[in-house]
Formats: structure tokens, C-alpha cells, sequence
């Protein structure tokens, strides 16, 4: 008894002296999480602000570059890329804070998130040793705070472009709205809105303006907070005055004619439920993240305010003329569970301390490439007035390009953190009857 008692103790006191040198504090998890350079901006051999990467010098790089982005600068498709400096864009203090008081106690049952309030899911790192690490990194994409509780992208410009010649077949002028119907934490009503009760987590409402065959065409997305729920999705046709509900495939279609799909709205636009997640590590890249302040700006569409719109240009003016940064990204790879979808695959970058998706690239079915999808982001501090103090990484530029039909449709918008510009009225179908007023 003496021998079993005394091998007992040791072993215990080996555990309390382990411990704490593997346990990570709350402090320690949210610094790495929301503060990965506060010890200093990553660095890459060459890679200084003001650089230019191009055809010529694309392979002295290619250890930060995407692969898409590596290839098509390569050919010259991409235009140039200018590095500018990596910033710390700062998630609301609100958020981290709500994160904190998560730590540890989120889970994934039964796939849907359980124990879970506000903040990230899973602010911890990944490991490729966790079999779930990519499911997680969803969840943390899925709850991002890259739109706020609530904001409106409005005017918001598509050109259809033909990237071999330049010429722009169609512009298309919407408004994009976003609402989190729960898990709150910036703007009243905090943590949710009330009453609510289909129990959605989220909702996007679009309307397009112009040209006048898709004036007033509505499209209204509600996410229920359990992930394995199928979305509510309603379209509203202005010549044919009446909503009628989305179907499911029509997510994986062409939204409008344009190179996009639903799906492809924010990086990926479904539930965490419709694919099969691979975490492939974490990796330091260049991704389009900018002050939007600091860039080329555009004169076209000039606004009442002063506001101007990232410029267009390389190949058929598919790309934003903006500045890359070093950031730290996560990759995981994405396969459809429905076999049927259109896609093959998806690789997506996930920037790991705002977990917006900058970089996602699409492959066919044979396993081809067939998109290179870019999201510009800006944080507020650097951009509009009234978006400062509202610490979000915000939506600013897009360009998905198809490289197999050699088209792209391009995106200038200009995003608003506001609550009174996205009321909860707005996201239920009888607005969209009223024509969206």
C-alpha cells in the first residue's frame, strides 16, 4: 500500500508541476489570438514596404504568394503588387472580451457550436493534430466581426468585364445590409434581438437599382444559429412583383450573370455543415489588406460625402489597385458534402487575427482551377469618419476572376458600420414585398 500510495503521489506531483507549463492562461490565448504582432510585424526575406512584385522577380517571392497569385503573376494576368505595411487591425474590445469569457467553454456537438455566447468560438491555435481543427476555424469565419452587428455596403458597383479586352459588358448598382439577429456585443440591442423567434443567427438582404432588367431585384438570406439547419433564402423579382423562396442549388448558380455564386459571397457564403474542412497550417502571406485612405482612389461615382472607391486595374482592370501586407493566415481546404456542387474544392486563407477570408481559390470539379477570388479589406481607422472606433476589418474591394473564361466581375463599395441603416425590418420577406422601402 505504501509502494501504490507513494507511486501515486509522485505521479500526481509530476501533473501539478506539468501543467502549467503546458496550460496557456486566458491572457496568453487572447494575445496570440487578436494580437499576433504585438511583438513585431512578420517578416520575409526581401519583403520590404514599397516593393514590387511582378513577373520579373514573382519566384524571389513565391514563399509569400498564394499559389493562384504566384501563377498569375507569373503570366502577367495579376498585376503588380506593392507591399505595404503590415497593421494590427484591431478587433472591438467588446468582442475580445466576450471571447475571453468563452475560453473553454465551447464545443462542437452534434455539428452545431454548444456553450457558446459571443466572441470567437475557438480563439486557441490550431493543431494539425486536432482532427477538428478545420471545422473550428469555420466557426470562427462564421461568427468573424468583419461586418459588425450590423452594416450596410451601399452604393455597392459589379462590372462584368471581359478580361481579355477590357470591355465592360454590364454594371449592376446594389446595397448590401447585414443584421446578427444574436450574439451581439457593439451595438444595442445587446446580445440579441428580440423577439426572434425562427432563431436566426444572421441575415443579408441585397437590392439591385440598375439597369433597369434587374431594378429592384431583391435577395434575402436568413442563417439559423443552429449551423445544421438549412438557411431561409427568398429572391424577389421586380417583373414579376412577388417573393418566392431560394433554392438551395440556386446558391451554387450565377448571381445575376455575374462571375459570382451566393456561395461565394463573404469567401463562402453556407453553412459550416455543407462542407468537409481540412486544416492545411498556418502560414505568413501576402493578402490584400490596406488603409483604404492610403490607396489609388478612383474619381468615378463620385459621392455627395467626398468618398472615393479603390481603382481598378491590370488585366481587363480585373484586379483593385491596392497594397499587400504580411499577415499570418490560416488554410483549409473545403470540399462540398453535396457531390453534385459545381466545385471541387475550395482553398481559403483565413487571416488569423480577423478571420475574414481575403484569399479563396475555386476549383471544378476535375480539380482545374476556375476562380481566383480576392476580397479587399480595410480596417475603420482607416476609412470612412464616421466607421472609426468601430474595429472591424471591413469589406472594400472584390475581384473574382475566372481564368478559365478569361472573365471577371469587379466590386467598388462603399461599407458602413450603422445600425439604423440595417433594421431589423429590413430582413423579413413582407419588406421585400413592399419593393424594399
Amino acid at each position: 500500500m505504501k509502494r501504490i500510495t507513494r507511486s501515486v503521489l509522485a505521479m500526481l506531483a509530476g501533473t501539478l508541476f506539468t501543467a502549467p507549463a503546458l496550460a496557456q492562461s486566458a491572457d496568453e490565448v487572447i494575445n496570440q489570438s487578436f494580437y499576433p504582432y504585438k511583438a513585431g510585424a512578420p517578416t520575409a526575406p526581401g519583403v520590404n514596404v514599397g516593393v514590387v512584385i511582378d513577373k520579373n522577380n514573382a519566384d524571389q517571392f513565391k514563399a509569400v504568394l498564394d499559389p493562384v497569385t504566384y501563377d498569375l503573376l507569373k503570366k502577367g494576368e495579376q498585376p503588380a503588387i506593392k507591399v505595404g505595411p503590415t497593421d494590427s487591425f484591431d478587433v472591438h474590445p467588446k468582442y475580445v472580451e466576450a471571447t475571453r469569457q468563452n475560453i473553454g467553454k465551447v464545443k462542437i456537438v452534434g455539428g452545431n457550436l454548444e456553450g457558446y455566447s459571443a466572441g470567437r468560438p475557438f480563439p486557441e491555435l490550431p493543431s494539425s493534430s486536432d482532427p477538428d481543427a478545420g471545422r473550428k476555424l469555420a466557426f470562427n469565419f462564421r461568427h468573424t466581426f468583419s461586418a459588425g452587428d450590423n452594416v450596410q455596403i451601399k452604393p455597392f458597383y459589379w462590372k462584368y468585364r471581359n478580361a481579355a479586352t477590357g470591355k465592360v459588358d454590364r454594371t449592376v448598382e446594389f446595397q448590401f445590409n447585414f443584421l446578427n439577429f444574436k450574439h451581439r456585443v457593439a451595438e444595442e440591442p445587446i446580445p440579441a434581438v428580440s423577439p426572434n423567434p425562427n432563431d436566426y443567427f444572421r441575415g443579408i438582404y441585397g437590392k439591385a437599382f440598375s439597369p433597369q432588367d434587374v431594378q429592384d431585384t431583391q435577395l434575402m438570406i436568413l442563417n439559423f444559429d443552429q449551423d445544421q439547419k438549412a438557411s431561409d433564402g427568398y429572391l424577389y423579382l421586380g417583373f414579376q412583383r412577388r417573393v418566392r423562396r431560394l433554392e438551395t442549388s440556386q446558391t451554387t448558380d450565377a448571381f445575376l450573370g455575374s462571375d459570382l455564386m451566393i456561395q461565394d459571397f463573404e469567401g463562402y457564403f453556407g453553412r459550416v455543415a455543407e462542407m468537409n474542412w481540412k486544416f492545411k497550417g498556418t502560414k505568413t502571406l501576402l493578402m490584400p489588406l490596406y488603409r483604404h485612405n492610403e490607396q489609388k482612389l478612383s474619381d468615378e461615382y463620385k459621392q455627395p460625402d467626398g468618398y472615393k472607391f479603390v481603382a481598378m486595374t491590370g488585366k481587363g482592370e480585373c484586379f483593385p489597385d491596392v497594397t499587400w501586407q504580411l499577415r499570418q493566415v490560416h488554410e483549409v481546404e473545403m470540399t462540398p458534402v453535396d457531390k453534385s456542387s459545381p466545385v471541387g474544392r475550395r482553398v481559403m486563407y483565413l487571416d488569423s487575427q480577423t478571420f475574414v477570408a481575403p484569399r479563396t481559390l475555386v476549383y471544378d470539379r476535375a480539380g482545374k482551377l476556375w476562380k481566383s477570388w480576392m476580397i479587399g479589406h480595410t480596417s475603420t481607422e482607416h476609412h470612412l469618419p464616421s466607421n472609426k472606433g468601430k474595429f472591424a476589418a471591413i469589406y472594400d474591394s472584390f475581384s473574382m476572376f475566372d481564368v478559365q473564361n478569361q472573365r471577371c466581375t469587379t466590386g467598388q463599395f462603399r461599407t458602413e458600420i450603422d445600425g439604423s441603416k440595417s433594421p431589423v425590418r429590413m430582413f423579413n420577406p413582407q419588406f421585400m414585398r413592399s419593393g424594399g422601402a
